[in-house]
């Protein structure tokens, strides 16, 4: 068994224009004052890297890295959710997505994607440059909204969405394969990855490559009435990345899982603090620990409720006080009487 890393913290929510969120030094000295080890970095915000200097220079990515630990944290990985989406997006979808996107490929959704590839493979190159063997994705959805099946859905139309999926994705994750980094899809509403029959569907569709990974978040399983304790031991061998973040699920006469289009206070599922939530930590690490995730716990704050700096304080410590120190030795080994094979086969009568 392995002992799980951390906390990290996914700074994507907090990076803004005031200090001490507008630059690499002093959002890197805030998480390390609050009590994380590692920061996840979004590579769209500029304010914190310049990804294609990332890419290509090894010395840039070197005194990046070295400015975090200077001030007390790892880079655990690097984020291309933004970039990500953008890989596929169905129509109805284009003008909300738009400003994911560089300006110069707004309004142009054949040059919007080829950006978007471009940024995820740049990422996969930085990856590589700074020694990291996982990067965080979305997958993009060309099928979302058909994810009801009403009206009914035409024969073939799903297997052409994932077809087409995994046709844009592959190239992306065979360049995943020669930097050595495991793409990590988080798996989420809104993307046509959203559950564990989406994945695999894609997966089996890439030849189940083995670059094609999971980032695994607990939080959205819950809004989806999801086993989310099964989940990690029959995806256990895909699960390279960790988000801790909380939710909970309380449906009422008049709201359920879609949420009557409410505000996010409003809704019957919504995100939390951790330990404001439904979610069962104690649980999830010890299955975690149990399948030898070797990773990063990592706190993405997302909550309705409370101010994302409390949230993120009170994360660090959440998540210290649920990684087990896992053993290496088994609790009764004070009881072993010592034997060989000739005294078992004695005992087994044989």
């Amino acid at each position: 068994m392995k002992t799980i890393k951390g906390p990290g913290l996914f700074l994507a929510q907090f990076a803004g224009d005031a200090a001490p969120f507008n630059s690499w030094d002093s959002i890197t000295k805030w998480a390390a004052d609050i009590g994380y080890k590692g920061v996840q970095v979004p590579t769209w915000d500029s304010r914190l890297i310049d990804l294609r200097k990332a890419a290509e220079s090894k010395a840039y990515c070197d005194e990046f890295a070295g400015k975090a630990r200077d001030n007390g944290v790892e880079i655990t990985e690097l984020s291309t959710h933004l970039q990500g989406q953008l890989v596929a997006v169905h129509p109805a979808y284009d003008e909300a997505f738009d400003g994911f996107a560089a300006p110069e490929v707004r309004g142009n959704p054949k040059a919007r994607q080829a950006w978007a590839v471009e940024q995820v493979k740049l990422a996969l190159t930085a990856s590589k440059n700074f020694g990291l063997d996982a990067m965080a994705s979305f997958s993009g959805a060309l099928a979302w909204p058909f994810v009801y099946p009403w009206p009914q859905r035409p024969a073939g139309l799903v297997e052409t969405a994932f077809d087409e999926l995994a046709r844009r994705w592959k190239p992306i994750l065979d360049h995943a394969e020669d930097c050595g980094v495991d793409v990590c899809y988080e798996i989420h509403p809104g993307e046509d990855l959203h559950d564990g029959i989406t994945y695999e569907m894609f997966l089996e569709r890439t030849g189940n490559h083995a670059r094609a990974c999971m980032l695994y978040d607990p939080s959205h399983y819950v809004l989806q009435c999801l086993d989310y304790l099964d989940n990690i031991d029959i995806y256990k061998d895909r699960i390279r990345m960790f988000h801790v973040k909380d939710a909970e699920f309380n449906p009422t006469g008049r709201q359920g899982v879609y949420g009557g289009y409410q505000s996010w206070v409003n809704r019957a599922g919504r995100f939390r603090s951790l330990g404001d939530g439904q979610v069962d930590f104690g649980a999830v690490f010890s299955k975690m620990a149990a399948n030898d995730f070797a990773g990063w716990a990592v706190v993405e704050w997302e909550c309705a409720l409370k101010h994302p700096e409390d949230g993120a304080r009170e994360g660090a410590d959440f998540v210290k006080h649920h990684i087990i120190r896992v053993t290496e030795k088994a609790f009764d080994d004070f009881a072993g009487a010592g034997t060989d094979e000739a005294a078992n086969r004695r005992m087994l009568g044989i």
